[in-house]
């Protein structure tokens, strides 16, 4: 890998987030109703949480405090400026506590439960799909495989609405929604860990129970492509043994692909694990996004918005950065 490659596609990832970020803050200028404050402070009066009387003098001090009262230049310089410090300012919902202390205590727990049930949903299909392409598999395999493959194009909410009103409302097996019991300290305890996994159960097998079917489809089609290539027949002919050509030689060359699904899917996982922790009241990335959204929360979807951009961009880059240690035939400079 060359370092002008290197150098490249890190301009291409700075130019990607400069784009993002900027739609972010343009496209909330264009709705007819676009200061914040006055529709925050406007919800309160009607509902008796400020005096009407004051409500012009409270709404001109938070605009000055805020920032909204400069011009749309100066307001877009100033917020580039805090994207690259990371500061979002205030949240207008939940005021004195700043967006970056509210996305701080809700980031571990989208990543624990994206990074697990990912993981889960893509190991498990990627085997699962690889016996299937493989011609020695036992039918059993295909009778068992059929239900998930079915459910790979049911979106994630759907699933976890299944699964809560099917294990937590009917069965009683799990909690219906949270991240812990009410009431409970974070400790590094057993109670509190146990207690956090019993919660997390149901929104991770939502996720996984469809990413199963979707992952085991685009690998059993890449796993009958393989199996048709010259190495495989010529390990055939060698005689060595079914399990060692269908590790070595064939998922090993089928996983690459599907590698590179896994960065290109990470925008369409990341926002259906959004929605299943809406669904789950699960105290993420996705119940402060629904938050910020039904209160006008505009700093707030700022600073979502952008961590999720953010992210994307990054593990598109980390795998396209990774992928010729992934497979040595790659290389992205000329010889």
């Amino acid at each position: 890998m060359s370092l002008q490659y290197v150098v490249r596609r890190v301009l291409l990832f700075l130019l990607i987030i400069w784009v993002g970020t900027s739609l972010i803050f343009f496209l909330p200028k264009l709705a007819p109703n676009r200061d914040p404050v006055a529709q925050r402070l406007g919800m309160l009066a009607a509902t008796g949480g400020v005096n009407s009387d004051e409500i012009d003098a409270m709404v001109e001090a938070y605009r000055a405090k805020f920032g909204l009262d400069l011009p749309v230049w100066r307001q877009y310089l100033n917020y580039m400026g805090d994207m690259l410090r990371f500061d979002f300012n205030y949240s207008l919902a939940m005021y004195p506590a700043t967006v970056i202390e509210i996305i701080g205590r809700a980031v571990p727990w989208s990543v624990g439960l994206l990074a697990v049930s990912t993981f889960f949903a893509f190991l498990l299909g990627s085997l699962l799909g690889g016996l299937l392409g493989w011609p020695r598999t036992p039918r059993i395999v295909h009778y068992i495989s059929t239900p998930f493959l079915m459910m790979s194009s049911v979106p994630y909410y759907l699933l976890g609405l299944i699964v809560m009103y099917i294990f937590a409302f009917k069965l009683k097996w799990l909690p219906l929604g949270g991240g812990s019991q009410y009431g409970t300290m974070p400790s590094l305890s057993w109670t509190f860990i146990i207690d956090v996994v019993q919660h997390a159960i149901l929104p991770a097998l939502s996720m996984v129970i469809a990413g199963i079917g979707f992952w085991a489809l685009s690998m059993r089609g890449m796993m009958v492509t393989t199996l048709g290539e010259d190495y495989v027949m010529l390990a055939e002919a060698r005689g060595l043994s079914p399990r060692r050509i269908f590790f070595r030689y064939a998922m090993r060359n089928a996983i690459l692909p599907q590698t590179t699904g896994l960065a290109l899917s990470a925008g369409t996982i990341l926002s259906g694990s959004l929605l299943v922790e809406v669904i789950f009241r699960y105290p993420g990335m996705g119940s402060v996004l629904y938050r910020a959204i039904t209160s006008f929360d505009f700093f707030m979807i700022y600073g979502v918005v952008f961590f999720v951009v953010l992210t994307v961009g990054l593990a598109t880059l980390m795998l396209d950065l990774i992928y010729p240690f992934l497979d040595p035939r790659i290389r992205y400079s000329r010889q």
